[in-house]
């Protein structure tokens, strides 16, 4: 009778290394989903391009008076470019209760890898697909009067980034609680619309009623949206009454917030979502 050969199992000692390698594994994993669903960029970028070209076109005629001018595509450009990413990155991460379900997400748990490491992959390859899907939105720049200006589409692109990155990142929140894949679609539907419509996305932040004013405020999408239309209209000739009615800017007061601290408030709203994420996850599997 011999004896069986028993096989060692050579466990990676925890480094710093084996953490990045494991969340760039989780991001390839995104991108070669994407890579293989063609029919996802069709569907994610109809609707910003219909909210683009038909509510704008339908709406621009009504609205130009109060522009200074300004065409109103040109207005609504950026708050549609923050669309093209937002239902994207949300499911990217509410993508995570499909995964639970066939038992992916299992495996990728009892790995020995932080998860940490799994959920800042999964928050990379979510705000990677949105930022590549929203390349489709920006060429079409040019049809709504802005110009292309390099410099000004990688500004656009790291600020989609971000904010792709925090939106990734409130979906793996919400999906931490979700156990069944018929009750995602309803709970991002329900959380991000309200989300992109108190943002400014689709209307200045000049003279609205008070109560509107402190919600959009206190929107984390608002300094998202923000930063993105503050690029676009640098770009765009127009009078300074014209932008102090179509970007004024957000205000705490009589305090303005500078663009580079409302692109603080995306980091560390990110930042804070992820580390809620890690906490959910490891207390719910």
């Amino acid at each position: 009778m011999t004896q069986a050969t028993i096989a060692r199992v050579v466990v990676p000692k925890p480094s710093l290394a084996h953490e990045v390698r494991a969340t760039l594994v989780v991001w390839e994993r995104e991108m070669i989903r994407f890579q293989r669903d063609p029919a996802r960029v069709v569907s994610s970028v109809v609707q910003p391009l219909l909210f683009l070209f038909v509510l704008g076109g339908g709406l621009g005629a009504l609205v130009q008076a109060g522009t200074g001018g300004v065409d109103f595509l040109s207005f609504l450009f950026p708050g549609v470019l923050a669309m093209s990413v937002l239902f994207t990155a949300a499911f990217a991460g509410i993508s995570m209760v499909w995964d639970r379900e066939f038992g992916f997400l299992r495996e990728m748990l009892v790995a020995p890898i932080s998860t940490t490491s799994i959920l800042l992959g999964k928050c990379l390859g979510g705000a990677s697909v949105a930022t590549i899907q929203s390349v489709v939105v920006l060429v079409l720049a040019g049809l709504v009067g802005v110009p292309y200006d390099i410099p000004m589409m990688l500004e656009l692109l790291a600020l989609l980034f971000l904010m792709s990155f925090m939106i990734t990142a409130l979906g793996l929140v919400l999906a931490s609680r979700v156990k069944q894949v018929q009750s995602a679609m309803p709970l991002v539907q329900m959380i991000i619309t309200p989300l992109m419509f108190l943002s400014g996305a689709l209307f200045p932040l000049s003279r609205l009623p008070g109560w509107l004013t402190v919600v959009t405020h206190l929107n984390p999408m608002t300094y998202a949206v923000e930063p993105v239309r503050a690029v676009v209209f640098a770009r765009l000739t127009i009078s300074p009454e014209a932008r102090a009615i179509l970007d004024p800017g957000i205000w705490w007061g009589s305090y303005q917030v500078p663009v580079w601290m409302q692109v603080g408030v995306v980091i560390v709203s990110a930042a804070i979502l992820l580390f809620a994420a890690v906490k959910l996850f490891a207390r719910t599997e």
